[in-house]
């Protein structure tokens, strides 16, 4: 299958890990990890004509609170472009270091 092919289908599952792999460029900029790695994105549903991000932050006050998620907009936008992308900010289940990557664990220092 081509590149374009791929771009291009529109089921549910290559929308959904599309929007995942655009989800992994959204950085936050105080740790440099981006929000997948840093488990602040819960859910990622394609609806037909519309995909859906449930994602979190690591305090309700946090001082990038309305920078992530409008970057996590933009970029699943610029990836699934003619979708139109809701990003729900979520604060249930209450975000914790238990839902860091692997990789992220080690890096932050949770892992020796």
């Amino acid at each position: 299958m081509t590149a374009e092919m791929t771009q291009n289908d529109p089921s549910p599952a290559n929308a959904v890990d599309r929007a995942y792999e655009a989800l992994k460029d959204v950085l936050d900029p105080e740790l440099g990890l981006d929000v997948v790695a840093l488990g602040l994105v819960y859910d990622v549903r394609d609806t037909g004509d519309r995909v859906e991000v449930d994602m979190t932050l690591t305090t309700p006050g946090c001082p990038v609170s309305e920078q992530l998620p409008a970057e996590a907009e933009t970029a699943v936008r610029d990836a699934l472009p003619g979708r139109e992308i809701t990003v729900n900010i979520v604060w249930d289940p209450p975000w914790t270091p238990d839902l860091l990557s692997e990789e992220a664990m080690e890096i932050l220092g949770f892992r020796p």
